[in-house]
């Protein structure tokens, strides 16, 4: 393709500043959405062990153990969900002439759980953003370089005066592909978004039963299975491209 007169080197070559700077930012588009697609997923992945960790954590004898049934890395959501409410467990009680300390323990839990639970999603949510921009924006760039593209083409046939269909097929057809570069674009970015939004959605499904859990353990000693002590703790839902 790169040999054929219509093909991709031959656009660049005969494409204005305009024209060049559309493929570029199409391909810095490209890069970007790939990479936080990678990145998130392998994230995401990672999750894995520590989110099939949550039943063994309450076959712990110790809380300290349980924590280590979620992992050795405390950057993940759910032991830092667990250390965080064991630090305000502490913390509420050995501070009780703060102004915190007059709080009840059952509602300084929730505010810190909380807390954990908005930390996390906002980390789980990075990158994501990039993906909703470019899946709505990448097509009209690339239609934006067609129209130009087009615009050049018909202008040069015009100033030939030759109308004949070999001489408007390549023109047209070069500028065409870049309708088609951004929407190579754009598809993989919404489907990374959307399949990224619904993992993201699942674990923390798992980090609110996880908390509702930790809350009733932290105030009775025992994890609470069925019943929903915290309310409205999920952070606030992404909607899917």
């Amino acid at each position: 393709m790169d040999s054929s007169p219509y093909g991709i080197a031959s656009i660049w070559e005969q494409g204005d500043f305009l024209i060049k700077s559309v493929a570029i930012i199409l391909l810095i588009m490209s890069i970007a959405s790939w990479w936080v697609i990678v990145v998130r997923a392998w994230g995401l992945w990672r999750l894995r062990r520590p989110a099939q960790g949550l039943n063994d954590f309450w076959h712990a004898q110790t809380f300290a153990e349980g924590l280590r049934t979620l992992g050795e890395d405390r950057s993940t959501p759910f032991r830092h969900l667990a250390e965080e409410g064991q630090a305000a467990l502490d913390h509420h009680s050995n501070h009780k002439d703060d102004l915190h300390g007059h709080l009840p323990l059952a509602e300084w839990l929730t505010a810190c759980l909380r807390g954990s639970i908005d930390e996390s999603a906002e980390r789980l949510q990075r990158g994501l953003a990039i993906l909703a921009s470019v899946g709505s924006t990448a097509p009209f760039v690339g239609l934006f370089g067609t129209v130009w593209g087009i615009y050049h083409a018909l202008v040069g046939i015009g100033v030939s005066g030759q109308a004949s269909i070999d001489k408007v097929a390549g023109p047209v057809g070069e500028a065409l592909i870049m309708t088609a570069f951004g929407l190579a674009v754009a598809i993989p970015a919404v489907l990374g978004y959307n399949a990224l939004s619904r993992a993201n959605k699942g674990v923390l499904n798992k980090l609110n039963r996880f908390a509702h859990q930790l809350h009733a353990y932290f105030i009775t000693g025992s994890p609470m299975q069925n019943k929903g002590i915290i309310t409205k703790i999920t952070p606030r839902k992404e909607k899917e491209v």
